[in-house]
């Protein structure tokens, strides 16, 4: 039951941040004056952590889902499996991003 409400809470968790990131992108690619608050929420490392963190996680459920759909009825070891695929793969993707240099 903590799967699929985490599942579709992460759902929407990321349609409220892409709709942050693709907001403040419009409004920082049109204007020849970028608003003060659309630079900070576009560039701001909590956004962007959050993005990555519930994308992961709601990918790796996801496929979680399909495998159990198609008939591997592990339930509790699909969830330790695909949760620390989760947590490996939004480590990796969060030390990328904070010791990029660009």
């Amino acid at each position: 039951m903590f799967i699929w409400v985490f599942h579709r809470v992460t759902g929407l968790l990321l349609i409220g941040l892409l709709a942050i990131k693709f907001l403040t992108s419009f409004f920082l690619m049109t204007k020849a004056q970028k608003p003060d608050w659309a630079l900070l929420l576009h560039t701001n490392p909590l956004t962007d952590t959050l993005l990555i963190v519930a994308g992961v996680y709601h990918a790796f459920y996801g496929l979680r889902t399909v495998v159990i759909d198609l008939g591997l009825r592990k339930e509790k070891l699909l969830f330790w499996i695909f949760t620390g695929l989760g947590t490996l793969v939004a480590a990796a993707l969060l030390v990328i991003y904070y010791t990029r240099n660009y």
